[in-house]
Formats: C-alpha cells, structure tokens, sequence
C-alpha cells in the first residue's frame, strides 16, 4: 500500500531517514503549491529526482550544466528516435559532445538540486510508492542518504536565514559604483554568471529566476552572494518589465572572465 501524508505532520527529513532506515525502494512523490516532485530510491539510496516546470531530460539538464549548447542539443534530438536519455546519453557521446563523466556528474548535480529544494517544503503533501522505480531509459545515479539528509537540515536553516535577508524577491538589483574593484579573486558559476547577465533595474529577483528555472533557494543564495561581495544593491524596479525569454537565458556562456563581466557591467549600467 502506499504511504500518503501531509509534510506538516511528516517532514521531508522524516520520510528519507525512514526510506534510508527501512532500505525502501520505490517513488516519493511531493507537491507543494502546484509543484511537483518525484523521488526514486532503491534499497534505501536516492537513484533519480525530477521537478515539473524545471525538468527537461538529460538534454536540459546538461544545457543548464553548460555541458551542451542549445546548437548541440538541437543536433542531438533530431538524431534520436526516442527521448530516452540512456540513448541521448549514448548519442552525446559518440558526438563527442560530452563524457561520460560529464553525464554522471551533471545528473547527479540535478538530483540533488531537486532532492535539496524538497527540505526546504514545509506546506503540501506526499505519497510514497513502494518499488516503483523510474521508467525506463533513465539514467539513475546511486547516492546515499546520510550525507544528503545532514545537508538538507543545513540547507533548512540556510534558507530561513536566507528569507530573512532576501524576503521579497519582487525587488530588483543593480551593479554598484565600482564593482571591479570588488571582482579581482571572484570565480563565478555558470548559473551566477547567467544571473548576472540578467541584472537591470527594470528586472525583479522572481524574473531573473524563473527566466534561469532556478529555484528560490537558489537566487537567494546567489544574489546574497554578489550582494555580500558588494557587486550589486537591492533597488526598487524602474519601468516595464522586460526579462528576455527563458530560452534565450539557457544558453551556454562563455567562460567566465573578468574583462567580459566589467564590459557586461559598464552595458548594463548605460541601459
């Protein structure tokens, strides 16, 4: 039978030191204010997440690792006769587009991303399916659930400090005076750089996130970041908002240098 519940009587915490204590196999599935989660685990380890609206297969997830360009990911899926990511998998490879190391590192990545944002869920409810495992042709990556569990309950309290900082991400941000000053050692992500690609006072925080599909963990960490660094200020929006398409923000950049950021900036700030 399955297991069904609500998080404020059963926490995310709860329901994986359960899954990890009893080795369960099967699918956890959470929703929480029209999102929706799907967790799979087998013998008591995490093998596979997914998350509706941030969820696009290998070819999105290695897009967003920056691992693919969409060129590459146009190529990849006329080549294929299914969307099965073991056979995308293959054809990246024999494309030389990727490694293997590259695929087993930037699903991992997601997994976690998915598996982390779930701590931070307090209000929905949940089901558990026991060995109900992910279909097939997906690719599945063993992670056990002690250190993930650990770094959940970090996260929890991270994003409450984080909220604190950060409560409304309907404000918007724009560079400081003298932002080079501040750049010399700063080693950006490629999701930090996309952000910041997308700084202007005329866009709020929520834009800026939902055009890079990132979470609100995620933003509030990284515009904490830079605003920590002292490259950008919190402002109130000017204007219409205009944040470019979510596809236009999901290629892949360049490497991150420090002359390309300041002519970003000295861009930007004369918009």
């Amino acid at each position: 039978m399955a297991l069904k519940g609500n998080l404020k009587d059963f926490n995310v915490t709860q329901l994986f030191n359960l899954i990890n204590l009893a080795h369960k196999t099967g699918s956890l599935t959470v929703e929480e204010r029209g999102r929706r989660a799907e967790v799979c685990f087998k013998a008591g380890k995490l093998v596979y997440a997914s998350l509706n609206g941030q969820d696009d297969g290998l070819i999105g997830v290695l897009e967003k690792a920056g691992k693919i360009s969409p060129e590459q990911s146009r190529v990849i899926r006329a080549r294929s006769k299914t969307n099965a990511d073991k056979e995308l998998g293959l054809l990246l490879i024999n494309a030389g587009y990727v490694t293997q190391d590259d695929i087993v590192r930037s699903v991992r990545s997601h997994t976690l991303d998915v598996v982390y944002l779930l701590f931070t869920w307090s209000d929905g409810s949940f089901r558990f399916e026991p060995n109900k495992l992910p279909a097939e042709g997906a690719i599945t990556v063993p992670i056990k659930l002690e250190n993930i569990i650990m770094e959940g309950s970090r996260r929890v309290k991270e994003y409450e400090m984080l909220q604190d900082e950060l409560p409304d991400l309907d404000m918007a941000l724009r560079f400081t005076e003298r932002p080079d000053a501040r750049l010399h050692d700063i080693n950006l992500t490629v999701e930090e750089w996309r952000v910041i690609s997308f700084i202007n006072p005329r866009n709020t925080i929520r834009q800026i996130a939902k055009a890079n599909s990132i979470g609100d963990f995620q933003i509030r960490r990284i515009v904490y970041g830079l605003l920590s660094a002292g490259l950008v200020e919190l402002i109130m929006p000017e204007g219409p908002k205009m944040v470019p398409d979510a596809s236009e923000a999901a290629s892949a950049p360049p490497p991150v240098k420090r002359s390309l950021i300041l002519r970003l900036i000295d861009r930007v700030k004369r918009m």
